[in-house]
C-alpha cells in the first residue's frame, strides 16, 4: 500500500534579523495621516496599545496634543508618538532599546513622510530621561507605556522618570502613562492629579500640568 503523499511543507515566514515574525501592520486613527498603516515586527515585547484605547487616550488628551514635544518612551512600534504628529504635534522623540525596533519606527516615520519630525533614539530610557533631558521650548506631550514588569522590578526606577519628567515639562504639557493592574496608580507623583481610566487589561492615567 502506497503511503500518503506529503505535502509541499508550509513555508516559513521571513523573520526580522532577531528572529521575529513576519511584519503586520497598525493604523494611525485620527489627524491627518489617519487611516495610515504602520509595518511592526508583531514582537511581544512592543505590546502595542489597542487602537480602541489609543484613541480614546487622543481624545481625553484633545487638542492640546498640538504644536507640542511628543515623547514616546519606551516606543515600540512608535504608534503613540507617530499618532501625536498626526494629529498636530510640532515635533516627536522616540525612545526605544531595542535596536531592530528603533529601526522600525524610522522605517514608519519616513513612510508617513515625518522624518523631518522624528527623532528616534535607540537608547535605555532611564539613561537617556538623566543625561539628555528634553528642552522646555515648548509643551510636551509624554506617552510612557514601558513593559508592566517593569512596575514591580523597577518601580523606584519608574516613579522616579515620571516625577522627574513632570517636574522638568513646562507648563501646558500632558503626560499620559500606561501600566496594568497591579501598579498602584496612587503611587504616582501628585497622585490626585492624575484622570485615571480602566480599559481592561491596561490602566491608563492622565495628568495636565
Amino acid at each position: 500500500m502506497k503511503g500518503k503523499r506529503k505535502g509541499n511543507p508550509r513555508p516559513i515566514k521571513p523573520s526580522l534579523e532577531d528572529g521575529s515574525v513576519e511584519p503586520t501592520t497598525l493604523r494611525i486613527v485620527g489627524g491627518s495621516m489617519r487611516g495610515r498603516k504602520l509595518i511592526f515586527s508583531g514582537e511581544q515585547r512592543t505590546r502595542p496599545m489597542k487602537e480602541r484605547v489609543r484613541e480614546a487616550v487622543f481624545n481625553l488628551v484633545g487638542p492640546g496634543v498640538k504644536g507640542t514635544h511628543a515623547m514616546d518612551l519606551f516606543a515600540g512600534t512608535g504608534a503613540l508618538g507617530l499618532e501625536a504628529v498626526s494629529r498636530g504635534a510640532a515635533r516627536a522623540t522616540f525612545v526605544e532599546q531595542h535596536f531592530p525596533t528603533a529601526a522600525l519606527i524610522r522605517q514608519n516615520a519616513a513612510a508617513l513622510g515625518a522624518e523631518q519630525q522624528c527623532e528616534v533614539r535607540a537608547a535605555n530610557v532611564f539613561i537617556w530621561a538623566q543625561l539628555e533631558p528634553p528642552a522646555a521650548d515648548i509643551p510636551w506631550v509624554v506617552f510612557c507605556s514601558p513593559p508592566y514588569a517593569f512596575y514591580t522590578e523597577r518601580l523606584d526606577d519608574m516613579l522616579s522618570l515620571i516625577g522627574g519628567l513632570k517636574d522638568l515639562a513646562p507648563a501646558g504639557s500632558s503626560f499620559v502613562v500606561e501600566a496594568d493592574r497591579q501598579f498602584d496608580m496612587a503611587l504616582l507623583p501628585d497622585a490626585t492629579a492624575w484622570d485615571v481610566r480602566e480599559y481592561p487589561p491596561a490602566t491608563v492615567a492622565i495628568f495636565r500640568k
